[in-house]
């Protein structure tokens, strides 16, 4: 460490290091100004975005509680179009899907749950998958229902494998394929899923040998 004896040594000393790094060392002021404020409106952006998304969605309920289907699919199609960075989009979309789908315009529901299962977010893409299966329960597009499911990576889906089971269990029926329809269903029961029609679909499935032993 240099040790200056004089107040001129010291001022000659700064003047040197002003004239070797005062450049870069403005420049660097300058780039982090420059970061922060832009750090500081990406976030406010950021923020106006969701604010301006949740109030048109809020529209969007209110819309399809009225009853206003028209202004519902239009609601939701500005909000997927303005702002899909935001999660709004994919809420918006799924419920798009669904009057799409009310409407008798399948492959446009369709279409619109795969953009929505190929997102980041993936509770909202097991949500988007799993309507897309019952869509194709529904077009009696049965094995790529099958295979929809056999294809979703069980380390983002454990929350819904019970979802999954009974819908593999439905398609399993509509195939005819019985015993491995039983089979989902009861894996699903099995695992502790619960829903109101689980239990009925297992009853409607007992072997007809079982039927005759409880005569």
């Amino acid at each position: 460490m240099e040790i200056y004896e004089t107040e001129e040594e010291r001022l000659e000393a700064l003047k040197r290091w002003w004239k070797e790094n005062g450049q870069s060392t403005i420049m660097g002021l300058a780039l982090g100004i420059a970061l922060v404020l832009g750090w500081n409106y990406w976030l406010g952006h950021k923020k106006a975005q969701v604010e301006q998304a949740s109030a048109l969605y809020s529209q969007l309920i209110q819309a399809i509680g009225a009853d206003k289907k028209d202004s519902a699919e239009k609601l939701a199609e500005r909000i997927q179009e303005q702002y899909p960075k935001t999660e709004y989009a994919a809420f918006s979309g799924l419920l798009l899907a669904k009057l799409k789908a009310q409407q008798g315009d399948l492959a446009k529901a369709q279409e619109i749950l795969k953009g929505i299962a190929a997102g980041s977010n993936k509770e909202l893409s097991n949500i988007a998958k799993i309507r897309q299966v019952r869509l194709m329960l529904a077009k009696g597009e049965y094995e790529q229902g099958l295979q929809l499911i056999n294809d979703i990576d069980p380390a983002t889906s454990s929350s819904f494998s019970g979802n999954y089971d009974e819908l593999v269990g439905d398609l399993y029926v509509a195939l005819d394929r019985l015993d491995l329809a039983r089979s989902s269903y009861q894996k699903a029961l099995e695992n502790g899923y619960r829903s109101p029609l689980l239990q009925i679909k297992i009853d409607d499935l007992t072997a007809p040998e079982k039927v005759e032993i409880q005569k």
